[in-house]
C-alpha cells in the first residue's frame, strides 16, 4: 500500500514569485490530491507553491529554465553564499539595470552559479511586478519595479528550503523526463503554461523556446502513459474547449482563480480554471 512520506517540519514558501503561481488556488489543490502516494513530483516547478507547501521528504523537481534551476540548486548547496552575496545588493534603478543587462555581456558567462542565482532573486524582488520574462535571445527583459523597501534577503525561509531541498532531484529536463524515474504509486502535479484562452493573452516566455499547442498535445500523451503505470497525476490548465477535450478521458474540476498579469486592473479577476486527475 502507498504510504506518504513524512515531511519535513520547517515551515517553507516560494522563494520568487511566479506568472501562474498556485498559492491562491492552494485549498483547492491540497483538496484534490491523493490521500497517500510514494514519490512526489513537479516537472514545471516555476516557484514551486505546493511543492514548499507539502514540502516532501522525497521529491523530484524539473523546469526547462535553466537560470530557476540553477537558483534551486545553489539554494541546496550553498546557501550560506548566497545569503551572503544577497547582502550586498543595491535598490535603485541604475543598479537594478546594470545588474538586469549583465546577460547582454560576454562577462555574465564567467559569473558563478551562486552570483547568478543572487542575481535571479534580485531581480525578481525588485522588478515590475516580480514578472519573470525574457526576450527570444534568452535575456531578462522587465522594467524596475520601483518598490519602497523590497525584501532581497529571506534568510530563515532560504535555510529552510535548503534542507527540503536535501532529499529533492533538481534537473533542469522537458517534463517528460519524468517517464524514465516514476513508479507506480507516485504522484504527478502538472502546473504547465496554460493554453491561451484567446490569442491575445498567450504568455509563454518563461524560456526562451515558449509552450505552444504541440506540446500541449505531447503533455496529454505523457498523463496517458502515467496513467497506463498507475502513477497518480494531477493537472491545473484553463478553462478551453481543448483542455476540456484533450482530458475528457479523465476527471475534470473547475475552480475559480485569479488572473494578475496585466498591468491594468481591467486585466484581473475570477475566471475558472480547470483540475484534471486520474484517480478517486
Amino acid at each position: 500500500m502507498a504510504v506518504v512520506f513524512e515531511n519535513l517540519k520547517e515551515e517553507t514558501y516560494p522563494i520568487v514569485k511566479w506568472v501562474g503561481g498556485k498559492r491562491q488556488l492552494m485549498f483547492e489543490l491540497l483538496k484534490n490530491m491523493p490521500k497517500t502516494y510514494n514519490r512526489y513530483f513537479e516537472p514545471f516547478i516555476g516557484g514551486g507553491a505546493l511543492f514548499f507547501e507539502l514540502r516532501p521528504q522525497y521529491g523530484y523537481i524539473s523546469d526547462l529554465n535553466e537560470e530557476l534551476i540553477n537558483l534551486y540548486t545553489v539554494v541546496r548547496d550553498d546557501v550560506y553564499e548566497l545569503i551572503d552575496n544577497l547582502n550586498k545588493h543595491e535598490i535603485s534603478k541604475e543598479y537594478f539595470m546594470a545588474i538586469r543587462n549583465i546577460d547582454r555581456t560576454k562577462e555574465y558567462q564567467n559569473w558563478s552559479d551562486v552570483k547568478k542565482a543572487s542575481r535571479f532573486i534580485y531581480l525578481n524582488r525588485t522588478c515590475f511586478n516580480g514578472m519573470y520574462r525574457v526576450n527570444s535571445q534568452g535575456q531578462f527583459n522587465v522594467p524596475f519595479g520601483n518598490y519602497k523597501n523590497p525584501r532581497i534577503v529571506d534568510e530563515e525561509n532560504l535555510i529552510n528550503c535548503s534542507k527540503l531541498f536535501k532529499n529533492t532531484e533538481i534537473c533542469c529536463a522537458d517534463f517528460s523526463e519524468i517517464l524514465n524515474k516514476v513508479q507506480k504509486g507516485d504522484f504527478v502535479y502538472f502546473d504547465p503554461p496554460y493554453v491561451p484562452l484567446n490569442e491575445t493573452s498567450s504568455f509563454t516566455s518563461y524560456t526562451k523556446d515558449g509552450f505552444d499547442l504541440d506540446m500541449q498535445f505531447k503533455l496529454r500523451e505523457v498523463c496517458d502513459e502515467l496513467d497506463s503505470k498507475g502513477v497518480m497525476f494531477m493537472l491545473s490548465n484553463s478553462d478551453t474547449k481543448l483542455v476540456n477535450e484533450l482530458y475528457s478521458n479523465y476527471e475534470i474540476k473547475k475552480v475559480f482563480a485569479s488572473r494578475a498579469i496585466n498591468a491594468n486592473g481591467n486585466g484581473r479577476g475570477k475566471i475558472t480554471e480547470i483540475l484534471v486527475r486520474n484517480y478517486d
